[in-house]
């Protein structure tokens, strides 16, 4: 088969779908590799690392896209990139198209076939493609919700940690998955007192087994949340649907009951956001404020760290990657139901419940479209 890695375009999106240790790998299994100029530059790697590993350089984005039977990226094709899709194209990639109606329709234009990372799904309910990128924004999160916390930020001016004789910052985080847990975690270690939230009671018990006793859990509902809010200095939302939009767990009207000065880290933005009031930003301009609350909602939060993060995504999706090359995307699918799952639209049609509700769009099932569908 024949791969191909353009370079990320989004807004200061640093990662690149595949190392050259991937096209080593993709080379072994006798699969060519067409990598754009310069697309691991933002991750580290060189484009000598990538033609010693066996990968061509082509110029541009178009070039690749031309090339490839399978676009190997990190992100969602952005509207530039539209054009560039061809029928049956196989594309892998993070979409989360239930907070992207425009994306939705131009893939379905474009008659793609898109396979999301994010709801690659093992009989576990586990998401292997998601985990790490998890990992990385849960950890992220507390990070920067401690930087946006400074005064000259717009903050409240308070230290995570607190120091001797004055008592640490209030953290809540919004449920207790990967990303919440992760992002508890971190600010445990950092000295803050942290209270997270999950509907899961089974969940709580495992977080109240091994998190330190900084860390209390605490069951979500509407009552419990407003309460919280009042005193929480920093709030992280970590709510996550698989493939589709978030619940908006804070409202506006939440808003006028917290202090001035307190951060907001939406972790689920780039599926619609579990606060109502938070809008996807970028690294370049990450944070908006409305009544005197700090939103901080980067969509694309690993990107800030690119060689750890890209690192982490290859190493979770280049077995995936290299099951689609060598079986092709039907076949493989076939044989493995959590790619199954990862289809989202395929020749034209819908096939992820997820995303056919948000869009009010008709569902078709997996086998149907395949029937229609080239290989």
């Amino acid at each position: 088969m024949l791969i191909g890695v353009p370079k990320e375009i989004k807004n200061n999106e640093n990662r690149v779908g595949l190392t050259p240790a991937g096209v080593a790998e993709f080379r072994k299994h006798g699969h060519d590799v067409y990598v754009q100029a310069t697309a691991g530059l933002g991750s580290g790697f060189q484009d000598a690392e990538y033609e010693q590993a066996g990968a061509t350089i082509l110029p541009t984005i178009e070039d690749v896209y031309a090339k490839a039977e399978m676009i190997v990226k990190v992100k969602e094709p952005i509207a530039s990139e539209y054009p560039l899709i061809k029928e049956n194209q196989l594309l892998f990639t993070y979409f989360h198209f239930a907070s992207g109606e425009e994306l939705t329709h131009a893939m379905i234009e474009r008659k793609a076939v898109c396979l999301a990372y994010e709801t690659v799904e093992l009989p576990s309910r586990a998401l292997p493609l998601l985990i790490p990128m998890s990992e990385v924004a849960g950890r992220m999160a507390p990070q920067e919700g401690a930087k946006y916390l400074e005064k000259p930020l717009k903050g409240r001016g308070i230290l995570l940690g607190g120091v001797p004789g004055v008592k640490p910052a209030e953290v809540l985080v919004l449920g207790a998955g990967i990303v919440g847990t992760q992002a508890a975690k971190i600010a445990a270690g950092l000295g803050a007192q942290v209270t997270i939230m999950d509907i899961s009671l089974n969940r709580l018990r495992e977080l109240d087994d091994f998190m330190p006793k900084n860390v209390v859990t605490q069951y979500s509902n509407e009552y419990n949340i407003r309460e919280a809010i009042k005193t929480a200095d920093l709030i992280i939302g970590a709510v996550l649907i698989p493939g589709a939009k978030a619940p908006h767990l804070i409202t506006r009207d939440m808003l006028k009951t917290m202090k001035a000065g307190t951060v907001l880290v939406d972790v689920a933005v780039d599926q619609g956001g579990c606060i109502e009031t938070c809008k996807p930003t970028t690294h370049e301009n990450p944070t908006f404020i409305i009544d005197d609350i700090v939103h901080y909602c980067v969509a694309n939060m690993p990107g800030a760290v690119p060689y750890t993060s890209t690192l982490a995504l290859t190493n979770a999706t280049l077995p995936y990657a290299v099951k689609l090359a060598n079986l092709g995307w039907q076949e493989a699918c076939r044989r493995d139901e959590a790619l199954r799952l990862g289809l989202n639209v395929v020749h034209g049609k819908v096939v992820y419940k997820g995303v056919a509700e948000a869009w009010g769009l008709p569902l078709e099932t997996v086998d149907s479209v395949m029937e229609g569908a080239v290989a």
